[in-house]
């Protein structure tokens, strides 16, 4: 039986100047617990700062009641097109394989025309599924963006302009933002709540309202985790490093763009990981290899090419080395079979 809920959000905020609104976009057959979550988790927010950083407001094509997946009706309470957004926030849909997403696009044809249309000034933020639309519109046309690991060899062929970096979770640009996974919209939420508020503040409302999900991954690179450095220095190093093509993450070029010297850089990566800045910065970028070997059936000659490593030899190499096996066993060992 159908059943029909009011999408309540935060928009009954005061508003101001400061606060970001966000749209919550509903469409025929979206997942919308994320959209809860995400806005609950903003509401959080605006109370511990105790004013209105983010007003939220669910939206549509057009205002009205919209069929969610497995048959629950939410209503938008205004268009898309015309509700004065800074964002929108685009959810996945149910989808068993990478064929079911051609249909989901058709089907939202008109949809996809509005958001496409909107202002340079609207930022289009998408997760999990969700993430092929927000490319549909061509929004992410040479934006760096990451998408759900069962998606990544269609997404890749269907928008190829698109900048995909499949062993990223979350990646944030001025114009967009996508998140992988069902719970994509987390990752989204903590960077709003971090820059806006504090990281503390993002700490607090986890202990409250969220629980910490397990991550896979194989042993060699269970400390390659950014978010689990400490150092402000070698954070920002993980995340330069990852941007930067293999044959350039050189530790001259590394502290130069870091602003800082090479023996202050080779100090505090010492301290922090226990390895030369090489070795450490050699990791991350394995690290990378292994995720686009395990979620990707892209051949290990093009993910060798796409993270700028000097040869394919060379990549294949560094694998065998660290891992003891060759990129093809890696693969065979640790790979995702690709509904």
């Amino acid at each position: 039986m159908k059943r029909s809920f009011p999408a309540t959000s935060s928009s009954s905020l005061p508003s101001s100047p400061a606060g970001l609104r966000i749209g919550l976009l509903l469409y025929p057959a979206c997942m919308p617990a994320g959209l809860f979550a995400f806005a609950d988790l903003l509401h959080g927010a605006n109370r511990r700062a105790g004013k209105p950083l983010f007003e939220t407001v669910f939206v549509a094509e057009r205002a009205g009641a919209v069929e969610c997946a497995h048959g629950q009706a939410l209503t938008a309470t205004a268009a898309v097109g015309g509700a004065k957004l800074d964002a929108v926030l685009i959810p996945g849909f149910w989808a068993e394989s990478p064929g079911h997403v051609p249909a989901t696009l058709a089907a939202n044809a008109g949809l996809l025309r509005v958001l496409a249309g909107l202002g340079k000034g609207v930022m289009l933020w998408s997760y999990c599924s969700g993430v092929s639309l927000a490319a549909a519109t061509g929004r992410l046309n040479g934006e760096p963006a990451t998408v759900t690991w069962w998606l990544a060899d269609a997404m890749r062929r269907q928008f190829p302009k698109v900048r995909w970096q499949i062993e990223r979770t979350s990646l944030w640009s001025p114009r967009c933002a996508t998140a992988s996974g069902v719970n994509g919209h987390l990752p989204l939420a903590q960077a709003l709540i971090e820059q806006r508020l504090s990281v503390e503040a993002y700490q607090d409302l986890t202990q409250l309202m969220v629980l910490p999900r397990p991550e896979r991954s194989h042993q060699v690179f269970r400390t390659m985790s950014l978010a689990e450095q400490p150092d402000r220095l070698v954070r920002k190093l993980h995340a330069l490093a990852q941007r930067l093509p293999a044959n350039e993450a050189t530790v001259s070029r590394l502290a130069q763009e870091l602003n800082t010297s090479e023996r202050t850089l080779a100090r505090k990566v010492g301290a922090a990981t226990g390895s030369p800045v090489a070795g450490y910065v050699r990791r991350i970028k394995l690290h990378q290899v292994s995720e686009r070997l395990i979620h990707t059936s892209a051949p290990a000659s093009t993910i060798s090419a796409d993270l700028g490593f000097s040869s394919d030899a060379a990549m294949r190499r560094m694998v065998k080395e660290l891992a003891g096996m060759t990129p093809a066993q890696y693969r065979l060992a640790f790979g995702r079979a690709v509904p």
